[in-house]
């Protein structure tokens, strides 16, 4: 006798899902969050791949969240080989707030450097969360082939995974700072830099970086 209401309750949902309105889209997500129907999963997942606003679509993902993971991951999995770099994006964002290490397989070479930053950035982000133990120096070897990549931003989201890698990122940020491109040297001082000393600025740390570069050795102190 419920399941006419339930339906109904279910169609309301995917309605205010898709509403003209971000504000009612917002409000729906929340909702859908704080009432988890699996029947909803699917649909959540293929939104975050089109959703235009960011505020809706970090209430999309805390919505995913809160379904179980047997439900979620899968999906997420299958959107990360979507040819939609916000579907990619979104994806990694969402699987690195589950915490699912059964994940991890699916977050490749390919999506740690994918042509768009978004989708390395987010890449990155999700692979220092979801890293098993034992396999944070390759990944450290593989971000590493990174560094130098971007601007500011892309550059201080690639830094910040290394760091949280800990000591296994150290000797690829040694290799590093010995690459025959001055760009890459400069991260990977920079970001053992801030690796030492959290509380290091990330500008602060290039410029003393871009010096260290200047004086035409690693590890020379002025």
């Amino acid at each position: 006798m419920t399941m006419p209401n339930e339906d109904t309750a279910t169609t309301r949902a995917l309605r205010g899902l898709e509403h003209g309105d971000a504000s009612v889209r917002l409000r729906t997500a929340m909702a859908v969050g704080s009432a988890p129907d699996a029947r909803l999963v699917g649909r959540l997942v293929e939104l975050c791949a089109t959703e235009p606003d960011f505020s809706v679509r970090e209430m999309l993902t805390w919505a995913i969240t809160r379904h179980p993971r047997e439900l979620t991951v899968p999906r997420l999995v299958d959107e990360l080989s979507s040819e939609r770099t916000q579907a990619r994006s979104q994806a990694l964002h969402t699987l690195s707030k589950t915490g699912d290490r059964r994940a991890w397989p699916a977050i490749t070479r390919a999506l740690l450097t994918d042509p768009d930053d978004e989708v390395a950035r987010t890449a990155w982000r999700a692979a220092a969360v979801l890293v098993p133990e034992g396999e944070e120096p390759g990944l450290a070897d593989v971000l590493a082939g990174q560094l130098g990549r971007g601007g500011r931003e892309t550059r201080l989201s690639l830094s910040r995974a290394l760091i949280a890698l800990g000591a296994p990122a150290g000797p690829a940020l040694d290799a590093a700072a010995a690459h025959p491109d001055p760009r890459v040297r400069e991260h990977a001082l920079a970001t053992e830099e801030l690796r030492r000393d959290p509380d290091a600025g990330f500008d602060l740390a290039i410029e003393e970086a871009k010096r260290r570069v200047a004086l035409g050795a690693y590890g020379q102190e002025g």
